[in-house]
């Protein structure tokens, strides 16, 4: 199976632009005011036209509301909601009835003991994202630039697919897909010279790297 490159947090056509060039199989995009990748609905309305089918657009948020979601479906028309925050199965549930998108809920880790929660959401979801679980008092819960020992997921036993993100660069990609064995690889600040602001040239030494170690491993 083909290991899927996803770059987080665009809010410019020009990185955008770099990522689809790059054949990146899912484009993220950030609606959570916190965040200094967060953009509006205006900008995520032109940029999803940019898309044209070239890859999967991921609409990521925390504990949004409905409303909110109404937004973010009529101005992106995303293929997957990526849901970061505390949202339950319940929750998930419900937003796959209503809206009938892919959910892929994002998982935080530091330990083993945080894969208690694991079987409850494969159970609902269409994708799993492994993410560094954020230091308290960080007013967001990914994003931050921060690794998680990825041999908690040795041998996971899985069968839904799965990603993973938290700190990710074209420096440590490489080990972190030797590792966890994943599907899928998702990077923000790995690609930015500042926060919010991504780098077209690392955008894509990242895909090269991760697509690097997809043929060493069919090698």
């Amino acid at each position: 199976m083909s290991l899927l490159v996803k770059i987080c947090g665009l809010s410019t056509r020009e990185t955008l632009d770099a990522a689809l060039g790059m054949a990146a199989d899912m484009v993220g995009f950030v609606f959570f005011p916190p965040s200094p990748r967060h953009v509006s609905f205006d900008t995520a309305r032109d940029l999803a036209a940019a898309v044209r089918g070239r890859a999967q657009k991921v609409a990521l948020t925390v504990d949004a509301d409905d409303a909110t979601f109404d937004e973010i479906v009529g101005a992106l028309k995303p293929d997957i909601l990526q849901l970061h925050g505390r949202e339950s199965v319940a929750r998930i549930i419900e937003l796959k009835r209503k809206f009938g998108l892919e959910v892929m809920k994002a998982i935080p880790v530091e330990t083993a003991a945080d894969l208690a929660i694991l079987p409850d959401y494969a159970a609902v979801c269409d994708r799993i994202l492994f993410d560094a679980r954020a230091p308290k008092g960080a007013t967001r819960p990914g994003g931050l630039g921060e690794t998680f020992d990825w041999h908690v997921l040795e041998g996971l036993n899985l069968k839904l697919p799965f990603m993973v993100s938290g700190g990710l660069s074209c420096d440590n990609v490489t080990e972190a897909i030797r590792v966890t064995r994943a599907g899928g690889v998702d990077v923000s600040s790995g690609v930015e010279r500042a926060p919010g602001v991504k780098d077209p040239q690392l955008i894509e030494r990242f895909i090269r790297a991760a697509r690097a170690t997809q043929e060493l491993a069919i090698r």
